[in-house]
């Protein structure tokens, strides 16, 4: 691939603190918005359910939760620079760190209505957040989908966080 044809990444000049976790997290939410309407990432969540029971809503949560945990590779950011990928490119390169696996889980699952959130966790001191995951709601309750642990069950997540930063639409 040659530099100029590079795929879309967005290089943010984000603040620190917790100020910066919410304006990521606002981004992420942002390219959820708008991506989880492309017809390739309906296409690819419509793919993943197709072959389940009708109205299976926990059944279509893990599987599209399976499928980023296990085909996107975790790769880190450029050194130094904070990148967020949309879905597609996500999609298409098939790598992504936590806020790239995210994000692409969050736009599959709202492509075919489920509602999700953000949760930036802090795991050394309050307001020091490192770690971004999805949420989504199954009935009443919220259930982590953290896709960057292999071989981990939906609902699982690395350890309590010393803080949790949760952004809803």
């Amino acid at each position: 691939m040659q530099l100029d044809q590079a795929r879309p990444a967005l290089l943010a000049d984000i603040p620190e603190g917790e100020r910066g976790t919410e304006a990521t997290l606002r981004m992420m939410r942002s390219l959820v918005h708008q991506y989880k309407k492309a017809g390739l990432v309906r296409e690819t969540a419509l793919t993943l359910v197709n072959g389940l029971r009708q109205k299976d809503w926990v059944g279509e949560v893990r599987n599209i939760f399976e499928w980023v945990r296990d085909h996107v590779r975790y790769v880190r950011d450029i050194h130094g620079i904070e990148t967020l990928q949309t879905p597609l490119v996500t999609l298409d390169n098939g790598t992504g760190d936590c806020d790239d696996k995210s994000t692409l889980l969050a736009a599959l699952l709202e492509s075919i209505g489920h509602p999700t959130r953000f949760v930036a966790a802090g795991y050394r001191e309050p307001h020091n957040y490192s770690h971004v995951y999805v949420e989504t709601r199954l009935g009443t309750r919220w259930v982590p989908l953290d896709a960057t642990l292999l071989d981990k069950p939906m609902g699982s997540i690395p350890r309590p966080p010393v803080a949790r930063f949760v952004i809803h639409n």
